[in-house]
């Protein structure tokens, strides 16, 4: 995997680093505590962000004059049950020095993971982030008396104020093995400090001595909670009132419906639909396409390059189109939205609402993102689908995605289409088809697939106003990082569509095609075609079959029950070139195309079916 730094690539490998010479300080927290706010006060803007090998979790270095400082994914312990999981144990294991960074509102879940790093003996400084806001809903913390039960430098910090920060870097050398739990400590008496580590990776490897671990552990913790923290009413702000009365089940559902519909609004329908049509259309297909065109044209007038170049599908044109004009505007409004999201602590608690739901098809509360998202644009939910915790979920968020959400691209066309072709009971047929689908195929993969998909474990930080620099750090550093990945992937998609179109492959597929399309869906055979150019983009196909049913003019050449019937297949039909692009970098090759092969199946028996039943009581 590929490292960002100053445009040049070096390969991710901390025993192969330059800086081999300083100490590896690892930044190691839960889920919310503050930690990449920290990270980015504490190490400044020359920040390097790499995939870690193998996995598509992201991870962060930087290297300052106290030391090479490494971030890791927010996690509630160290083990291997899910990627954040495992790549941060790895990269724990290598550090000489740990900055624990807590949150001063959940002390007495991430102080579990406080006590875990000091068993395993490791030298750690305890950062106690958000302070501020712990004041503010009256929780009161005896840090003299913490830090002398769990025997390490603990200092309060406000990461976003930049407040405590220059104490933990003045501190570094401060940091210390702590006191262990009594258990720990007996299971180690006869190693020494070096051997303590590996072997008791070793001991909680064992299901029984895991178990008495995790109780012994928890009882410290509980003890060091009790005689360090209180709470009073005084001094309690809004952001607490507004934050407790989002959790009322009803306030909660309103919210979360309000934020989801604002999230289809901004990104399906403004960015992926009015400034994506404005930037294709009045600036690309107005400017930028005739001009590129004209300037090729001088050099090469006809031929294969032409084409590979500048043709329909070419690396110059379509391909600059997507990523201008589409991909580039939808990530960079996703990754502002779900920045302020982030920022404000209002995403942990859509993921709580929509959970219940979503654990019935293998899922949970977090992938409403995605999903939501899909309706605006299948490629951008795809990629979302990182935020998952496991492979599992990951896979069967990709499959629905791939199968039962129609983009933006398509959901204008297909409202009018609908109101052409009966109307509230088209729309009911419609909805039933496809939400039937949704549901039978997270169920199916719930079943069939291995393991069991993780549970929601979930902090719920107060609601805050995000910070404008946060926002923007966080969306140029992911929307960087995406381009680096995906543009080379939609050149060589490009190419590989025109190399079908010169050879004649494109109409091969169509007649391949012809017979299933008459035969069993009881469609023109020319509606073969728009099934092929939905596979090159949603739209093209949607908006075929608009003007075969006659909208905008024309005679139409499908009944009513067609153009029910042919939506319903280009819905579950295979995603556009640039889904399928990128579900074969998240996916791989094997899961990637039996999701494409599965959805081709899908739609052809589906739109059968649906075709059959339609005819004997339409």
């Amino acid at each position: 995997m590929n490292i960002v730094k100053n445009n040049e690539k070096e390969v991710f490998n901390h025993n192969t680093s330059s800086n081999l010479d300083l100490p590896k300080i690892v930044l190691v927290g839960n889920p919310n505590v503050g930690k990449s706010v920290f990270f980015n006060r504490f190490t400044g803007t020359y920040v390097e962000v790499s995939n870690y090998p193998g996995t598509t979790v992201d991870i962060s270095k930087a290297v300052i004059k106290e030391g090479e400082v490494i971030d890791t994914p927010g996690i509630y312990g160290i083990g291997n049950s899910n990627d954040e999981e495992t790549v941060a144990g790895d990269i724990i294991l290598q550090a000489d020095i740990i900055i624990n960074v807590v949150s001063a509102l959940s002390l007495d879940r991430d102080l579990f993971l406080t006590q875990q790093l000091i068993d395993y003996g490791f030298r750690v400084l305890v950062a106690i982030n958000q302070f501020d806001e712990a004041k503010s809903r009256g929780i009161q913390i005896n840090i003299d008396k913490l830090q002398e039960m769990l025997g390490v430098k603990v200092i309060t910090t406000i990461a976003t104020k930049n407040i405590g920060i220059d104490e933990v870097k003045n501190n570094i050398n401060n940091a210390d093995y702590g006191l262990k739990t009594a258990y720990v400590e007996k299971l180690l008496i006869n190693f020494s400090q070096d051997e303590k580590t590996p072997h008791l990776i070793k001991i909680e490897d064992n299901l029984n001595n895991r178990d008495i671990i995790y109780s012994e552990r928890r009882k410290r913790v509980n003890e060091i909670i009790k005689n360090t923290i209180s709470e009073t009413n005084h001094g309690i702000n809004i952001s607490t009132t507004i934050g407790r009365a989002l959790l009322n089940p009803w306030i909660g559902l309103v919210s979360g419906l309000f934020i989801l519909f604002m999230l289809y609004r901004i990104i399906g329908v403004f960015i992926a639909g009015d400034l994506v049509n404005f930037l294709e259309k009045n600036v690309i297909a107005h400017y930028y396409i005739p001009w590129i065109t004209g300037s090729v044209s001088k050099f090469l007038p006809s031929g294969a390059l032409h084409t590979v170049l500048v043709g329909e599908f070419g690396l110059l044109t379509m391909t600059v189109q997507y990523i201008i004009g589409v991909l580039l505007p939808l990530v960079i409004g996703f990754n502002i939205f779900m920045a302020i999201l982030e920022d404000s602590g209002y995403l942990p608690r859509l993921a709580v609402i929509t959970d219940k739901f979503l654990s019935k098809i293998g899922l949970n509360g977090r992938a409403v993102i995605p999903i939501i998202l899909g309706f605006g644009c299948i490629t951008m939910a795809t990629i979302t689908t990182r935020i998952l915790g496991s492979k599992r979920e990951r896979t069967i968020a990709t499959t629905i995605l791939g199968l039962a959400i129609p983009c933006s691209a398509q959901l204008g066309i297909i409202v009018g289409l609908i109101a052409v072709s009966g109307g509230l009971k088209a729309w009911i047929v419609y909805l039933a088809v496809i939400f039937s689908v949704l549901v039978i195929i997270g169920t199916v993969l719930n079943k069939v697939l291995p393991g069991k998909s993780s549970h929601l474990l979930i902090d719920l930080p107060p609601i805050r106003l995000p910070l404008f620099k946060n926002v923007i750090d966080k969306t140029i550093s992911k929307t960087g990082h995406f381009l680096e990945e995906a543009v080379p992937l939609f050149f060589l998609g490009s190419f590989m569509i025109t190399i079908l179109q010169i050879s004649g492959g494109i109409r091969c597929i169509e007649k391949l095609l012809a017979p299933i399309t008459v035969s069993l869906l009881h469609l023109p055979p020319q509606t073969a075609t728009m099934f092929i150019m939905g596979m090159i983009r949603r739209d093209f196909g949607a908006a075929g079959l608009a003007k075969m049913a006659g909208l905008g003019g024309g005679i139409p050449i499908l009944t009513h029950t067609q153009i029910l019937v042919s939506l319903v297949v280009i819905t579950l039909f295979v995603p556009c070139i640039a889904t399928v692009v990128i579900m074969y970098k998240e996916r791989g090759f094997k899961e990637a195309s039996l999701v494409w092969f599965g959805s081709w199946v899908a739609a052809f028996l589906v739109g059968g079916i649906l075709s059959m039943i339609l005819r004997m009581f339409m």
